[in-house]
Parts: structure tokens; sequence; C-alpha cells
């Protein structure tokens, strides 16, 4: 059963690929890559099961959340042209 559950992962992290290379705007291909890690994470857990490797898990978990600083640093940068952007500073 999680054989199946792995291969229909890797099904779905193939076709987000494909939509993460032909997204028509940055931030189709920013929530593709996102959805990239997000199916790592899964095969990580999967494959942890399948193997007898618990530990795996805890490399999900700590990919899981790089995998969110990143987007939400990658949506900053192409929103505002740069990591250090304050709204503060605007209006004062």
């Amino acid at each position: 059963m999680f054989a199946a559950a792995a291969c229909a992962v890797l099904v779905a992290l193939a076709l987000a690929v494909v939509r993460a290379l032909k997204g028509p705007t940055v931030f189709d291909r920013v929530l593709a890559g996102n959805s990239v890690g997000t199916l790592a994470i899964l095969l990580l857990a999967v494959v942890g099961f399948l193997t007898g490797r618990p530990e795996w898990l805890d490399i999900a978990i700590t990919y899981g959340l790089l995998n969110v600083i990143s987007t939400l640093a990658i949506l900053k940068f192409f929103r505002h042209g740069d990591l250090a952007y304050d709204a503060e500073e605007e209006t004062s």
C-alpha cells in the first residue's frame, strides 16, 4: 500500500515540476515550487516508513520548515524587489 502511495507521490511530483517550468506567471511557478517541496516531504515520510527509518521524518519536518521560510522570502522579493523592505519606512 505504501509503495503505491510512493508511486502516486512521484507522479504528482513530476506534474508539479512541469507546472513549475511552464507556469504562466512567477507566482504560479513559486506555488508549484512550494508544491514540489510539500510532495518531497511526503515522499521522505513514505520512504522512511517503507525502509523502517523513522529519523527520515525528522528530516522531512526540517525540510518543511525551510520550504515555508524560503517560499515567503521568494514571494517578498518578487513583490517588493528587496528582502529588507519595511512598510514603516514608506509612511514616515
